[in-house]
Order: structure tokens, then sequence, then C-alpha cells
């Protein structure tokens, strides 16, 4: 194994790294004098607030009377369940109203999902729905908020509109910070939950990809291949006794095809997880990945144990993919590949002297590895501009190998 350091490593990228995702909610402009479409998009949104603040307060007080008062019945409790549900569509349309009107994006909170399925348990789940609660809390605070707010900006347009556009950002800032501390999903463990819901479609989908490759490439390479060689076997067995010297050049041209056949079969196992990773780890593995690259390739692989399985083979295949990009766009003369172990996270970092400009965001392959790396909680960070260098650093966390289970388990 190589132990030497691996020159130019770069930090590990913060959070405005490439393949991380783009601030949500952009900058407003400062207000002017004159007026502006954001200037009558939050002055609409001020105006709308007395409607929705009624609204939202009827339905809360009436939701809460009649649950509570009812509480000791048996529909009490049903009332407010379905009280607390309703109030999350109401902050749905809140949430589209601000971002319509004041470009406030927050993420939607996951559904209400009970342990297990059946109406207790889903009563038990919305009764002490965090998310309800706190839109409820929402809709309560907003009563007073919208009297004053509509009143202000009705009397602004009419007796003090040259200071309005200041009026009016004022008070859409205190609804911003409303919508977002009451309105998005501000729990951690919420927030995380749909961070994997979402990471989960991404990991299903690109599973459904690697399977639909595969069969593609045994359909169209592999089996198309057996079959003609089955029939040239066939059509040699024919012509054994009659011509003798034609089935054997038939037989000898059915060989070839086998090894043809093997090779492809080879390759295809290779692209699903290689044997070379398996038995001798990423070291071994690297190193073979550069041997196959058209430039040269300097591989350092500080590692002192070995990561799990899936983290091991994620690293090979984001390495295998930017190699090949080197060798396919750079125009490159040398290449470096370093692996190390940083705290919790497996680094990866890959460079060459081509032409860079080279982007993670144009929904080319590295597109495609920053998706999957983000599945797994990674990051994925390009720097390449126009004239080279270009440097990719890939994140991994790291997850210790589980040597417990026998290999036939492991497969």
């Amino acid at each position: 194994m190589n132990t030497s350091s691996a020159p130019g490593r770069l930090p590990p990228p913060g959070p405005a790294a490439a393949g991380s995702p783009p601030p949500s909610n952009d900058p407003l402009p400062p207000p002017r004098f004159a007026y502006d479409p954001v200037t009558w998009r939050e002055v609409g949104y001020l105006l709308l607030n007395l409607p929705m603040a009624i609204v939202g307060f009827v339905y809360v007080v009436t939701m809460l009377a009649v649950g509570l008062s009812l509480s000791v019945t048996v529909i009490g409790l049903p009332l407010l369940a379905f009280g607390l549900a309703g109030s999350r569509g109401l902050g749905r349309l809140e949430r589209n109203r601000a971002r319509q009107l004041l470009g406030v994006h927050v993420d939607e909170p996951r559904p209400l999902r009970p342990s297990t399925l059946g109406f207790l348990p889903w009563l038990w789940a919305a009764l002490k729905d965090p998310v309800g609660w706190r839109h409820a809390l929402y809709f309560a605070a907003r009563f007073p908020w919208g009297i004053l707010t509509f009143v202000v900006t009705l009397n602004a347009l009419i007796v003090a509109w040259p200071v309005l556009p200041f009026l009016a950002r004022g008070m859409t800032t205190v609804d911003r910070v409303m919508v977002r501390g009451l309105l998005q999903p501000s729990d951690e463990l919420e927030q995380r939950i749909a961070e994997l819901e979402s990471d989960r479609g991404v990991v299903v989908d690109t599973a459904a990809a690697d399977l639909r490759r595969i069969e593609r490439d045994l359909h169209d390479g592999a089996q198309a291949r057996l079959v003609a060689l089955a029939m040239d076997l066939g059509l040699a067995r024919e012509k054994l006794l009659e011509d003798p010297a034609a089935a054997a050049r038939m037989v000898g041209e059915a060989h070839g095809e086998v090894k043809i056949a093997l090779q492809e079969l080879r390759d295809l196992a290779r692209g699903i997880h290689p044997a070379i990773l398996t038995d001798r780890g990423l070291d071994a593995a690297m190193s073979s990945l550069a041997s196959r690259c058209t430039v040269p390739v300097a591989v350092t692989v500080d590692l002192r144990a070995r990561p799990a399985e899936a983290i091991e083979g994620i690293a090979y295949f984001t390495v295998s993919e930017l190699l090949q990009n080197v060798s396919k766009h750079s125009r490159a003369r040398g290449a470096s590949v370093d692996v190390w172990r940083a705290a919790d996270r497996l680094m990866i970092q890959v460079r060459d002297d081509g032409r860079g400009g080279a982007d993670a965001s144009s929904g080319s392959g590295m597109a495609g590895l920053a998706e999957r790396l983000d599945s797994v909680d990674g990051l994925f960070v390009v720097s390449s501009p126009v004239g080279g260098p270009t440097v990719v650093t890939a994140e991994l966390p790291w997850r210790d190998r589980d040597f417990r289970r026998p290999a036939a388990a492991r497969g």
C-alpha cells in the first residue's frame, strides 16, 4: 500500500461546495421611493394578510374549542386530530403565498406517518404532531398582526404612499421571519428525515438505471454472442462426419467467440463490482484503474483500514468515472489520484493538468456523481478553470467494514 502523503490536498469542502443545494432565498433589493414589482408584491401580501388571518384564526379557535371541550367524549380527540391535520393544509397555502409574493422558499414538512397502520396509531401521531401544533400557533399569532399590517398598508396607500416601500419591507420582514420560524420543518430530525427520503429516491433511481444497463448489456452483448455461438456449434456438429475440415474450422471460430464472450462477461462483472476491489481493496483497485487510463496517473492511497463495502464501491466508481473523463476530454499529460481518511470522512482527490472547463452542473456524468455522493451524505467539489488544472474532491462518510459476517453472506 502506498503511504506517502498526497501533495496539494484540498481541505474538506464547506457548505457552499459544488454539489450542495444553492441557497433557497435570494437577497432582496433595497426598498426605493419608486415602486417596483417587489414592492407591489409585498403590498399585495400585506393586504391579503387580513382575510388570511381571519380564516386561519377562526379555524384554529373553532378547532381547539370544539376538540378540547369534547375531549372527554369519543369524538373530541378525533375532531382535534383532524383539525390539526387541517392546519397543515392551511400552512401549505401560506407557504405558497409567501413563495409567490415574498420569495420565501421553505421546505415542506414531512407527511404525517404513524408507526403502524390503523386509526388509533394515526390518531396518536396526529395529536402529538409538532408540525400541526406549530401551524396552529402561527395562525393564532397572525390574527392581530394581520389586522395591523392591513390597516397600516391601506392608510399608507392614501396618506403616506412615498414611504410605503419602506413600511412594506419592514412589515414583510416580520412576515418572513414568522413563516420561516413556524411553517418550515424547523426540527432537525424532521429535516433529516426529509433529506433521507429524497436521497432514497435518488438511490432507487440509480439502482434501477444500473439494472437496466446490465440487462441491456447482457441482452445485446454476451447473450447475442452466445446464441450465435450455439448456432455455429450446431452447424459444426452436422458437418463433423461429412466435412471434418470445415467442422474443425467452425469449431476454431467458435472458440474465438467463446473468448470474446468471456471477456464481455468479465467486463460486465467488473462494472457491477470488480473482483480486485473485493479481494485487495482500494489501493490495488485504484492502481488497476490508473493502468487503463490513457495518461500517466500517480496513485496514492493512505488508508490503515478498509471502509464499508458500499462506501468502497462508490469510491471506486467515482474514481473510475473521473479517470474516464480524463482520458476522453481533458487532453492532459498527467493525472493523480489521492485517497485518504480525515476523521470520519473518506477523502478522494483526482487532479489533471488538462484544459479545464469541467462543470458538474451541466447535466453531465459529473452531475450524476454528485447526486450519487449526496445520496450517502457525501460531497462533490469541482475546481476546473478554463485552461486547467482540474481538481475534483469527493467526500464520503467513513463507515467501518463489518468483518463479522461470513464471506458468503457478504456476497
